[in-house]
């Protein structure tokens, strides 16, 4: 059937004459025969054709209701099975009893007593109708049941699917899961605005934080940027430098003085992190430490404090400051990584300038930190950022967590020399090394007469295995750990000679003494 077509209608018949109940419709001339026959065991004897018929009953007009319209699904009226619309063939009026379509049975209005009605008075039932449904109340009713007469098929309805059903439910549950996320996003957000308000109605926002801990690294950093420039090369790249002195003089590194050439300059410009630009001279710089001293006019400068790094452990954290690729007064944080790291730096030329036992750390440090501080969490200064290493080609190292740091003990030792001098010294051992060898050992070919090994009794050909407690494994880490200290001290070195094991205390000397 079409949704919203009109469905085939009764006959009306004849509106304005009511029917008894017990009338059957005209065109159905049988149904009173098979009504009164089937009735006939427990009906009263069927009056004669001269019996005068009794009392009328008129039962009240059946309303056929408005006309139904479109498709019903099966919770829309009767059940799918039961058709609101007569067959061509229905007549008006009163059908024969069939399966209940919803219409109620007319109500009796009175009772009779048990034997029929009282005399002098009229029955309400027809005595004189044995098939009649409304005859006497004492009697049994005999109901002509038949079949519904033919009518227009009813259009199937498409039979629901499970599936569809499930995935309603699925819906319902989504619709009402997303419901309740978005009613605790709303209460949340509603709860902060409360609570952040300030009575007048409007949104507010807390004040930041400004009086931070001066032991915080906010607190740290805010201390030490005053003294921490960017030193400007004369070939158009940048260092980074620090003061050390209240009369102005600054610590960098050897080859952010020389820049792309081979000697020093005699001056440059330094920029301060609040923004001022002054010139500072070149007091001096040593090329085999990568060490360089620089000084700015007038005092009362803000020096930095320097610490003692003999004591730095692996592990402590460590602030690095500079202008990495020029970008002024930027600091990184990270940890020791290692100590007493041998490391080779090369000039200009390609060629083997100095030789360290650096301080190894993680915090990020790139081309432009050259000559920063590296210091402890307390802003104390342990070494100067010199070298980093890189799995990049030439022209594009960049930081990949592995950077190193001039000590400050021997930076300072250095410094001083320099300011008192205008050269450093270099610590020696006295002796002329052998072919680095893979393990544990180094070899010194050739002992220097008179120098501080020859004056410890050591010979050629004694394998140095341990310098001032350091196990050594190669020349690089043996001349970086004597170039670490200064002249005078005095350290205790274990070799080997012809398998047997000695040890001497050995007082390192400058070169050229």
């Amino acid at each position: 059937m079409t949704s919203g077509t009109q469905p085939p209608q009764a006959d009306p018949g004849d509106q304005r004459r009511p029917r008894e109940p017990w009338q059957h419709s005209a065109q159905d001339p049988q149904s009173a025969e098979r009504s009164a026959q089937a009735s006939e065991p427990h009906a009263a004897p069927r009056p004669g054709p001269d019996a005068a018929p009794g009392p009328d009953l008129q039962a009240p007009p059946v309303s056929a209701g408005p006309p139904q319209t479109g498709a019903q699904s099966p919770h829309d009226g009767a059940p799918p099975h039961l058709s609101g619309a007569a067959g061509p063939q229905a007549s008006a009026g009163m059908q024969p009893p069939q399966a209940y379509t919803g219409a109620q049975a007319p109500q009796a209005g009175a009772q009779a007593g048990p034997a029929g009605p009282r005399v002098g008075q009229s029955a309400w039932w027809n005595p004189a109708a044995p098939s009649d449904p409304w005859r006497d109340p004492g009697s049994r009713a005999v109901i002509e049941t038949r079949p519904a007469p033919g009518g227009t098929p009813v259009e199937p309805l498409p039979e629901r699917r499970g599936g569809a059903a499930r995935a309603g439910l699925g819906l319902v549950i989504a619709v009402a899961a997303i419901t309740a996320l978005i009613a605790g996003t709303l209460g949340a957000a509603v709860g902060i605005w409360a609570t952040r308000g300030d009575g007048g109605g409007g949104i507010t926002g807390a004040d930041p934080q400004t009086e931070r801990d001066l032991s915080s690294v906010a607190g740290v950093v805010e201390q030490i940027m005053p003294s921490v420039v960017t030193v400007l090369t004369a070939d158009g790249g940048n260092g980074s430098g620090f003061i050390v002195s209240d009369d102005g003089y600054l610590l960098t590194n050897h080859h952010v003085v020389v820049g792309g050439g081979s000697e020093p300059a005699e001056s440059l410009q330094v920029l301060f992190s609040d923004g001022s630009v002054t010139t500072a001279a070149v007091i001096g710089s040593d090329p085999d430490s990568d060490v360089a001293v620089l000084q700015i006019e007038g005092g009362d400068h803000p020096a930095m404090v320097l610490a003692d790094s003999d004591k730095v452990a692996v592990g402590d954290p460590v602030l690095a400051v500079g202008a990495p690729l020029g970008l002024s007064s930027t600091v990184t944080e990270g940890i020791v990584s290692a100590i007493d790291r041998p490391v080779l730096t090369e000039n200009n030329n390609g060629e083997v300038e100095s030789v360290m036992a650096a301080i190894q750390t993680d915090a990020a440090i790139n081309p432009g930190n050259s000559g920063g501080p590296l210091t402890d969490i307390a802003g104390q200064v342990i070494g100067i950022n010199t070298a980093i290493a890189s799995t990049a080609a030439e022209g594009e190292a960049g930081n990949i967590g592995i950077g190193f740091a001039i000590p400050i003990n021997q930076a300072k030792r250095i410094a001083d020399e320099i300011i008192a001098t205008g050269t450093a010294s270099h610590t020696v051992l006295g002796a002329e090394l052998g072919e680095s060898e893979l393990g544990v050992g180094v070899t010194l070919s050739t002992i220097v007469a008179g120098s501080p090994a020859d004056d410890a009794g050591m010979e050629d050909g004694d394998v140095v295995t341990s310098f001032d407690g350091t196990t050594v494994t190669e020349n690089t880490q043996l001349i970086a750990l004597i170039r670490k200290l200064a002249p005078g001290t005095v350290v205790t070195v274990v070799y080997e000679r012809d398998g047997e094991e000695h040890s001497a205390q050995v007082t390192l000397e400058a070169a050229g003494d």
